[in-house]
This record gives structure tokens, sequence and C-alpha cells, in this order.
């Protein structure tokens, strides 16, 4: 794929988030995310994971608030790790998930970063070479 075209598909799949986050929260796993995302024009509900808390009593107080989230952890292995507990326990809390946003990016960015921290640089990176 052309870099304009790489360029193009990973903004899309931010617009398509931007417009999701108006009314779904997004989990990450940390505030650097949250940062990342915000730089990125995401301003609705995001959520990092609170990692003095137990992940299934995270995923039951997301279950008292909304009714479906799209999760979008880092696409290293830790975070497809990290992905599979939280399906699996937003699940049990009958907690409806997307992923579809994060195989996207991952399918995309996976050889200019590994992480949505990372982001904003893959995109800047992409302009310069165009």
């Amino acid at each position: 794929m052309r870099i304009e075209e790489l360029l193009e598909k990973i903004l899309e799949v931010l617009d398509e988030l931007r417009l999701i986050n108006i009314e779904i929260p997004i989990i990450v796993e940390g505030e650097s995310d949250v940062r990342t995302l915000r730089e990125l024009g995401i301003e609705g509900k995001i959520i990092p994971i609170n990692r003095g808390q137990p992940l299934f009593n995270f995923c039951e107080d997301i279950a008292r608030n909304y009714p479906k989230v799209v999760i979008l952890t880092d696409w290293d292995r830790k975070g497809g790790h990290l992905c599979k507990l939280l399906r699996e326990d937003l699940k049990a809390n009958d907690v409806q998930f997307d992923t579809q946003i994060r195989a996207k990016l991952a399918g995309y960015c996976k050889k200019e970063t590994k992480d949505v921290e990372g982001l904003v640089g893959c995109v800047n990176r992409l302009k310069l070479r165009i």
C-alpha cells in the first residue's frame, strides 16, 4: 500500500473512532493513551484502566455505567492479552464491546507503532514522507 493510502486509511479509522466516541466510551490502558487520543481530536469519554483495581471489578464498574464500549488496548502481546481479558470480563457483565477499531489500527499501523501512544508520531511520520 502506498504511503498516501496508508495515511488515508489510518485517518479514516480515527474519524470513525471520533464519531463512535460521541456516544460510546473508549477503554485504553493508561493516561498517556488518553492524552494521545485527545491530541488526535477525540473528545468523548475515554476511560483508562485503573491498575489499582482488579480487572473484573473495573468491568463491573463499566457495566454499571455503560452498555457498550470500544476496547482500544495496544496491539503488542501485552495489549492483545489485556484485550482478551477485557472481552471476557465485559461479556460476563453483559457489556457489548467493539474491537474492530483496534484491529484496523493494528493492521494499518503495525509497521509504524505497536501502541496507542505512538499514533500521533505514526501519523506525523507518514505525513512527512508524502
